[in-house]
């Protein structure tokens, strides 16, 4: 790939929208970068990525967007120690199954990996959330449901070079009820460490792209804390709404492509 102006401004554009938009809702952002990866350079007449290397250059910009992510939310109060320990361990052993397995795969599986995975989290997403807010230092959940849910999508994730956030958030909601702040800042935490895994699945795999990634991590840092800063101000209610209509948004594009 030639290193033109243009193709470097498109992957920092794609990789500073996507990691501002993570650090708002608390997602590792791709769920947002996978199908700008994939459709944006084309469309502008660049070389197509394979969804090998999308899913390798997401795992690595996801790892360095939610270290940015997580040190905005350090004060915050909001990330729950024993929430980020119980899904974090789990997840971070699925997502390196998964990021190593994901070789062997051909690019229609990981499409239609990253298209179940974003389905469910969209349906999710618009189911009731029963968590009270402002009951953080009370805060219950279920651990053993906490880890088997993180396991399966650390390995579903790492698939797809993800860290799962796009998932853990809606379980964290509608099957955990924890409160929505809180379950953002500490799926930042739990994305951070699944990150682990599936990047050091990618580059054992040999699918990692060095410009690319090194590109999609400057944008990174620079965009998730903003967007993590302006998170912490917004209404609840407003989060929510970014998160789903983000998600759903994905489902239709990826699915629609699939069935054609």
């Amino acid at each position: 790939m030639d290193l033109d102006f243009g193709w470097l401004l498109t992957l920092f554009a794609i990789g500073f929208i996507g990691s501002f938009i993570s650090g708002m809702v608390g997602i590792g952002g791709s769920i947002i970068k996978y199908p700008m990866l994939l459709y944006i350079p084309p469309a502008l007449g660049f070389v197509a990525f394979t969804a090998q290397e999308v899913s390798a250059v997401s795992a690595v910009q996801v790892f360095f967007a939610t270290i940015a992510g997580v040190f905005a939310y350090r004060k915050s109060g909001l990330i729950n120690k024993h929430l980020v320990l119980y899904m974090g361990i789990p997840i971070v052993i699925g997502s390196f199954v998964g990021g190593y397995g994901s070789k062997f795969l051909p690019d229609s599986a990981i499409n239609l990996t990253y298209a179940v995975l974003a389905l469910v989290a969209a349906i999710m997403m618009f189911l009731p959330k029963k968590g009270q807010e402002g009951d953080y230092a009370k805060l219950q959940f279920n651990k053993l449901i906490a880890g088997l849910s993180a396991a399966v999508v650390g390995i579903l994730s790492g698939v797809v070079g993800a860290a799962g956030a796009f998932i853990t958030v809606p379980i964290m909601l509608v099957v955990l009820k924890i409160p929505t702040r809180v379950a953002i800042a500490s799926s930042l935490a739990i994305t951070f460490i699944s990150s682990i895994g599936s990047t050091a699945g990618k580059v054992m795999g040999g699918h990692m792209l060095l410009v690319p990634s090194i590109i999609m991590v400057v944008a990174s840092i620079i965009g998730s804390p903003i967007g993590a800063k302006i998170g912490q101000k917004l209404n609840v209610k407003v989060l929510q709404m970014v998160l789903a209509l983000l998600i759903t948004a994905t489902v239709v594009k990826i699915w629609l492509d699939i069935l054609s």
